[in-house]
């Protein structure tokens, strides 16, 4: 049974009924029906929440609210509470939750206590308004009485397949949704903003995302939809972007109860409830208040096979800002993966290498000393004397962290395979396909690809190298597109949403795709390989661009289709790295491709990217 105790918050200098009575004489709070109400036979939160995602009382004050506190966050400089009408009305697209936002400073309230709070209505969007996020209705400048404590939660909705629509959002043509009316029985994304603030709950959760930095991990709450074959969550078309995914936090402290570190396809077991939030990067979140527990799956890093004597491997591996700040044991368990669980290729493409200095901004832009430090933590753990080349770029020009100067770069291991060395490759000069020998040849090795072209505008510029395995030339290609960065969400309140860094990595895979076919044009049985990060979906218009007119093929849609990830993000399995050969390389039994799995799927990663091989029978 709830105490009957009645208890005023510490922040508030008056009781609530002078607080209203005063505000009603000022003319501050206005009838019900203008969007305050005097007491809780006013204005309840569903009235407050609205059936948009816009409440109607934005920018207005209310009083004496009624709710039950349902969760307390204590900590950070978003501090506050979720409190929730145990009384709901009958419409399911008004969320009966709202959180009150008080700073930095801890609210003096429990759950379970019975509170009437009042306050300004507000819409807080995650990053700005710009940022393009979904906005959190909440109270500010709240002060609020306790009537009881004690008092039992409202249940929580349970998310699974029955309770979210398997369409994920309205199309609003690229327009915000703010202002549509909420379907929740028809959209995930309404049904999720209709139980903003709400308790909500997960029961027996497969991980699709391991735990961050920022102790969360995402969880799916439709077990059986687009699985990978390990145990993820697969994104493989815009039109489904597996709407049952959501992110788990918590309220418990860490000291109390730690926050689980889970790989993908581990299991939270039991129920996890909690408060709806919506994060300041995007996707829904689950504030849990109870967490089940943690089954771990076992999910073990994966070993490639290793070449046979006549197979040429070719890797490539995003090392996510490698530079030599970074400690000595990232470099060692970058060289452990290269050799052990990679086989040690015979030839890698590497990306987002560092200069020599990592995001000291003072001129710096060779990498020398980095790329000796990976290949030296190679050769100790026991793989080839690999060598190096690479073009350094104009400062500043390539994009990355400021002052990083991130370029492409070949390893190669010289007892199996030649790297032709031809001068006149620098960072501004174009390398042109030239014949030799009757045979396709780079003016320059390596060579950038037309790096001047606007298309590589702070962008990396593709690194062109000539290799010769077995007598036979090899034109690799190493790549890294520009980034995501800047696209809207897949839960922004403009929807679709625009990705606007399509526009450009279209532009850079027609370039590359023009190269490719001067290489083919000199010798249509030239051998090239197009390798490396290039930020985008084997469905995306890149990479249709990139293909264009058949001269590659991505080696990703050979693959099984519940394998055809490398990355994952915000619970979506996704491609986002590709190794691509021209009409030569490919046929029956040439081609063997793999991608390593090793740490997207991982809390304790080397790098984000997990890398892949390709092993091609001349």
């Amino acid at each position: 049974m709830p105490s009957s105790r009645r208890r005023t918050t510490r922040r508030s200098a008056v009781t609530l009924a002078a607080l209203v009575t005063g505000a009603l004489a000022a003319g501050l709070l206005t009838a019900p029906t203008a969007g305050a109400a005097a007491d809780d036979d006013g204005v309840r939160i569903h009235d407050i929440q609205g059936t948009t995602r816009l409440s109607p009382y934005a920018g207005q004050q209310v009083a004496g609210v009624p709710g039950v506190v349902t969760a307390v966050r204590g900590f950070g400089s978003a501090r506050g509470f979720w409190f929730q009408d145990p009384d709901p009305d009958k419409d399911p697209a008004t969320s009966e939750a709202l959180f009150v936002f008080t700073g930095s400073t801890a609210p003096d309230v429990r759950p379970g206590d019975a509170v009437l709070v009042s306050g300004t209505v507000k819409e807080y969007y995650p990053g700005g308004e710009n940022a393009g996020l979904q906005s959190v209705t909440q109270l500010t400048g709240a002060q609020w009485t306790v009537r009881s404590s004690g008092n039992a939660l409202p249940a929580a909705v349970e998310l699974n397949a029955r309770t979210l629509p398997f369409r994920y959002a309205p199309d609003a043509h690229g327009g915000s949704v703010e202002k549509l009316p909420l379907r929740p029985d028809r959209y995930a994304l309404d049904r999720f903003e209709s139980l903003e603030g709400m308790r909500v709950s997960v029961r027996n959760a497969p991980v699709a995302q391991a735990t961050s930095q920022y102790h969360d991990l995402w969880v799916t709450a439709d077990a059986r939809h687009d699985r990978t074959a390990r145990g993820g969550v697969l994104y493989g078309a815009y039109a489904d972007p597996n709407a049952a995914r959501v992110k788990v936090a918590s309220l418990i402290p860490f000291a109390e109860r730690p926050f689980p570190v889970a790989n993908v396809g581990d299991e939270l077991t039991g129920v996890t409830a909690g408060p709806l939030d919506y994060g300041n990067h995007g996707g829904y979140t689950l504030q849990a208040t109870e967490l089940g527990s943690l089954t771990d799956r076992g999910l073990k890093r994966e070993t490639t096979r290793k070449q046979r004597r006549g197979e040429l491997a070719v890797a490539t591996y995003n090392v996510e800002n490698l530079s030599p700040k970074n400690p000595q044991a990232k470099f060692d368990r970058l060289a452990s993966a290269l050799v052990t669980n990679l086989a040690s290729p015979d030839i890698v493409a590497l990306e987002e290498v560092q200069d020599d200095n990592g995001t000291g901004n003072d001129g710096t832009v060779d990498a020398g000393v980095t790329l000796k430090k990976l290949t030296d933590a190679i050769a100790a753990a026991g793989g080839p004397a690999y060598q190096w080349r690479q073009i350094n770029p104009v400062d500043g020009r390539d994009g990355g962290q400021p002052g990083g100067n991130i370029r492409t770069a070949f390893l190669f291991n010289p007892a199996r395979v030649s790297f032709t060395d031809t001068a006149g490759g620098d960072s501004t000069t174009p390398v042109t396909v030239v014949r030799d020998g009757g045979r396709a040849a780079l003016s320059a090795s390596p060579g950038r690809i037309d790096p001047a072209n606007e298309a590589w505008q702070n962008s990396r510029k593709p690194l062109a190298g000539q290799f010769t395995f077995r007598g036979k030339r090899v034109f690799v290609i190493a790549n890294h597109f520009n980034s995501k960065g800047g696209d809207q969400g897949l839960d922004s309140r403009f929807q679709a949403p625009s990705r606007t860094s399509e526009v450009q990595r279209g532009k850079q895979a027609k370039v590359v795709n023009a190269f490719v076919k001067q290489l083919l044009a000199a010798d249509r049985k030239a051998n090239v390989i197009v390798a490396g990060d290039l930020n985008d979906y084997q469905f995306s218009p890149a990479l249709s661009a990139l293909t264009a007119g058949r001269v590659l093929t991505d080696q990703v849609n050979l693959l099984p289709v519940k394998e055809r990830y490398g990355y994952v993000f915000q619970g979506n399995s996704q491609v986002l790295d590709h190794i691509l050969t021209s009409p030569a390389m490919n046929g029956r039994k040439r081609t063997d491709y793999d991608i390593v799995h090793i740490n997207a799927e991982f809390a304790d990663q080397a790098s984000d990217h997990d890398p892949q091989v390709l092993r091609w029978k001349p």
